[in-house]
């Protein structure tokens, strides 16, 4: 995977504009996590809902023979740009501890709601597994 990034452009931070990827693989593409644990629960703290959603994509990516590495694109759709705002460190922890030093392509969303009234986050991915 290559990051697209023009040279005189400000790098952008948590993200990046695109990607490409050549060659012969798979597509691996995620129906979008929420923050709710295995039970059903929510946690109310943003933070803790990311980190959830963020663990439950590796846990789906390692079932495809995938890993963080292999994202190359990212939606979020957030139903408060508060709380996203108040929980940046939090997030920013979450995302270390499950996707490390990875920032694909983004695009963040704020919507009124999502099917679960206790969500605050879904998190939509596609990612890409180079075969030989």
């Amino acid at each position: 995977m290559r990051i697209l990034q023009p040279a005189e452009w400000k790098k952008p931070r948590g993200f990046s504009h695109g990607v490409v990827t050549e060659g012969p693989g798979r597509w691996v593409v995620l129906a979008g996590q929420t923050g709710g644990d295995e039970t059903g629960n929510y946690d109310p703290e943003m933070a803790a809902q990311v980190a959830t959603a963020l663990q439950r994509i590796v846990k789906l990516l390692a079932e495809a023979g995938a890993g963080p590495d292999h994202i190359v694109r990212l939606t979020w759709y957030l139903t408060s740009r508060s709380e996203y705002e108040a929980a940046g460190a939090g997030i920013g922890a979450a995302w270390k501890e499950t996707l490390g030093r990875n920032f694909p392509p983004s695009t963040l969303l704020y919507i009124g709601g999502l099917v679960d009234p206790r969500a605050k986050v879904e998190i939509e991915v596609t990612a890409f597994v180079p075969g030989a």
